[in-house]
């Protein structure tokens, strides 16, 4: 579109300088103001390439807005000149008849001119305020989502957080179980050790108590023997001892016997 208008701009220019043409041919003005037509005219596609330069420029960004307003109010102030200018070639124009009708539709045109540009400058102002709320509402979109890409990229992080709180709160517990489970099995094994060591120290004193007690009756049984062998002896070397008097007693029995015959006397 830019370059639409500014091509049409350009042919409005190149027609009216036609125009301007015949006009001098049909009726030449006074030289003050031919030579003012053309400048005007030249002055006028200036603005028209000026305006369609700017309104092509008018869809760039924000940041140029506030750029293209003040292009705008420069296009305007041009416009004023412009009309000025055609102000006073239509006083100029008033020496001649044909001038003055050729100034006059000079004028009017440069006025439809003018109208335009002051539309075209509207119309750049109504883009420029249409750019700067695009702008402003672009703006505010963009902040939402980075408010939502940082609420959720903070959601992330208190997510992962919390998920590194839990396992290290699970790992923490399930050491903690495992460290009494080993401590449970340490206990057991200690105890059952304990118990092993007991056992078998109570073992080995029943053994010794129990070789002990073998010691004991054998000792009892070996006493036992003894005293019966010697009792036996005793009793042997009594037998012998009784034998003997017995003996002894039966012998002196004889000899007194005999001492008793031997001293009877004898028969006659």
């Amino acid at each position: 579109m830019p370059k639409k208008a500014k091509s049409k701009a350009k042919s409005k220019a190149k027609l009216n300088i036609k125009k301007s043409k015949k006009g001098r041919r049909a009726a030449p003005p006074k030289r003050k103001v031919a030579v003012s037509i053309p400048a005007l005219e030249a002055a006028a596609t200036k603005a028209a390439d000026f305006a369609a330069k700017h309104e092509a420029a008018a869809a760039e960004s924000k940041g140029a807005a506030e750029q293209r307003r003040s292009d705008a109010d420069a296009a305007r102030q041009e416009v004023t000149k412009l009309e000025a200018a055609a102000k006073k070639a239509k006083r100029d124009a008033t020496k001649s008849a044909a001038a003055v009708k050729e100034a006059n539709n000079r004028a009017a045109k440069l006025d439809a001119l003018a109208k335009k540009a002051r539309r075209e400058a509207t119309g750049r102002e109504a883009a420029a305020e249409r750019a700067r709320l695009a702008a402003a509402e672009k703006a505010r979109r963009e902040a939402a989502q980075q408010a939502k890409r940082e609420a959720a990229e903070k959601a992330r992080l208190e997510a992962i957080e919390r998920a590194k709180r839990k396992a290290a709160e699970k790992a923490e517990r399930d050491a903690a179980r495992k460290a009494e489970r080993e401590a449970a099995r340490q206990a057991k094994r200690e105890a059952a050790e304990k118990a092993k060591i007991e056992a078998a120290e109570r073992a080995q004193r029943e053994a010794a108590e129990k070789a002990e007690r073998e010691a004991a009756r054998k000792v009892e049984r070996e006493a036992a023997k003894e005293a019966k062998r010697e009792a036996a002896r005793i009793a042997k070397m009594e037998a012998s001892a009784q034998a003997k008097r017995e003996a002894a007693e039966k012998v002196e029995a004889e000899r007194e016997g005999l001492n008793e015959q031997n001293a009877r006397p004898p028969n006659r």
